[in-house]
């Protein structure tokens, strides 16, 4: 190959590169804002699940989160907390008035986590449900 065709090549690519850099600045100036958090007591529909969080004691090494939860069968696995400094999976083993699954009725239960390993004084849970997202900030008022 001959030189001039080499860097017409190069610019030819490097013009793509900048049109699709283009492109995907002007779909990120129209993305919507981060998730606003959903208050204590606020149903909310996340997908195909209905939540309302009613309440949360923080005062323990185990973060317990009161919701009445339903809408589909699944596991709690969709919940997470954010703590500044780690992501939190739920306590999913069998307990008294522990969340372990999501029903199709409306069950109230607790969602537990250990806080133990986590460092960070911020409490979000966050539930994801496909492309939907919903949090709620657990700090004490």
């Amino acid at each position: 190959m001959k030189t001039r065709t080499l860097l017409l090549l190069s610019v030819g690519v490097g013009l793509m590169i900048l049109l699709a850099g283009g492109v995907l600045l002007f779909q990120l100036a129209n993305e919507q804002a981060a998730v606003e958090p959903a208050a204590i007591g606020e149903p909310v529909e996340v997908g195909d699940v209905d939540v309302t969080v009613t309440g949360f004691d923080a005062d323990t090494a185990v973060l317990a989160v009161d919701v009445d939860v339903g809408g589909v069968d699944d596991d709690i696995d969709s919940f997470r907390l954010l703590t500044g400094d780690r992501r939190l999976e739920p306590i999913s083993s069998p307990a008294d008035g522990r969340c372990t699954e999501i029903t199709v009725d409306v069950q109230s239960c607790r969602i537990e986590f250990d806080l133990s390993s986590a460092e960070g004084s911020n409490r979000v849970l966050v539930l994801r449900r496909g492309d939907e997202q919903r949090n709620w900030v657990l700090s004490a008022p």
